[in-house]
């Protein structure tokens, strides 16, 4: 009888924090266990305490300690007794793969140097399609400046590369990297839908059985257009449209968004994964003007619950949307697109329905976790040859 496989995740960022990468990690992780392998995610203790633990499931997680540089998003490593001693324990044990996630983060040098000392090929793995950014043109600047030089780190390591969409294959030759292939992200479709607390936004937060509900899932960043969707929804209130925003999530931006004083913007904050869903189910439309994404976890979710989504084109989104049957791809994130986009749909919600009902039937065909493990795992072996 042979032994049975072990594979590891590094991810800077990891559960309880909330985000794509976060999500992706956790997911393919679970479903990795699901089909018989044993999985470990390295991570900072950036969110939770340092420490080893088991997840429901099965999955280890060892979270070593950091600086939690930028309010946790760039946790550097704090190399410390406690560090060392778990980095031991992890170097220790014998992995049949490593994968990366992402490239632009100083622990993902940690996972490089594993695979190196146990003469394995890493698999790096792309969730973005653009410059990080923190809403600071001088800060900005030096971020593409950092981004240049760590993953000129990274290449030193001759990892194979890979993206969680196309859009991202094509960022990484931004870089001068030649991707190996998409480990897309993906969702259990009907268990999110099903995993709903039944919540009513609509009733909590007094939207009117009228008016369009517009949802916004995900970090009160920059990056995620939050200035131009409170824009638009300045725009729509002026114009006397009928839609409500319900922003779910948190963030710097989150106080700019109260300061607004707009009628038609409402902050839920931060929600558990049933009242995303909830939240999802009920809403007619999901709204996402984003400067970059691999591929939107919160677009998957919005397409498992049948809402047609209005997002920028970044990421993941033409694979999802590749034609206006599936949802509504933005051509820019000005506040007047935005806004037109919005209007229009609350115009036509019969296409609504439609778009929607579409956007659900190519989420459950083609992008399940099963996929994404037997994708990882071909990547594994790939690199053993």
């Amino acid at each position: 009888m042979t032994r049975r496989e072990h594979f590891i995740i590094f991810s800077a960022q990891f559960l309880p924090n909330i985000g794509g990468v976060e999500k992706y990690t956790d997911n393919l992780a679970r479903e990795l266990v699901r089909q018989g392998y044993r999985v470990t995610v390295a991570t900072t203790d950036a969110s939770a305490p340092a420490g080893r633990c088991t997840l429901d499931g099965g999955v280890e997680v060892v979270r070593l300690p950091c600086f939690p540089l930028i309010g946790g998003r760039m946790p550097v490593p704090r190399k410390n007794a406690e560090f060392k001693r778990l980095w031991n324990a992890l170097a220790a044990q014998r992995y049949d793969g490593v994968l990366v996630n992402t490239r632009f983060y100083l622990h993902s040098l940690l996972g490089l140097r594993l695979a190196k000392q146990q003469g394995l090929t890493a698999a790096v793995c792309e969730h973005g399609s653009a410059y990080l950014t923190f809403g600071s043109p001088l800060v900005d600047r030096a971020v593409v400046a950092y981004e240049h030089g760590i993953t000129a780190r990274v290449k030193r390591y001759r990892p194979d590369f890979y993206a969680v969409s196309s859009k991202g294959l094509d960022w990484l030759s931004t870089f001068g990297i030649q991707g190996k292939g998409v480990l897309s992200n993906a969702i259990d479709a009907d268990a999110f839908r099903a995993s709903s607390s039944g919540r009513s936004f609509r009733e909590d937060c007094v939207v009117p059985e009228d008016a369009l509900l517009v949802s916004f899932v995900g970090r009160f960043i920059p990056e995620k257009g939050v200035d131009a969707l409170i824009a638009a929804m300045d725009i729509l209130e002026k114009r006397g449209v009928p839609a409500v925003l319900v922003m779910a999530g948190a963030g710097p931006l989150e106080e700019r968004i109260r300061e607004a004083h707009l009628s038609n913007i409402v902050v839920a904050g931060r929600l558990d994964a049933p009242d995303v869903a909830a939240l999802m189910d009920e809403s007619d439309l999901f709204c996402l003007p984003t400067r970059s994404e691999g591929f939107s976890t919160s677009l998957l979710e919005a397409a498992a619950c049948a809402t047609p989504a209005a997002i920028t084109d970044v990421g993941g989104v033409a694979e999802m949307i590749p034609d206006d049957r599936f949802g509504i791809v933005l051509a820019d994130a000005r506040p007047e697109t935005i806004a037109d986009a919005i209007e229009a749909a609350a115009c036509d919600r019969e296409r609504l329905a439609r778009q929607g009902a579409c956007a659900r039937d190519r989420v459950r065909d083609l992008y399940s976790w099963e996929c994404t493990a037997r994708a990882v795992i071909a990547a594994f072996e790939n690199a053993c040859r």
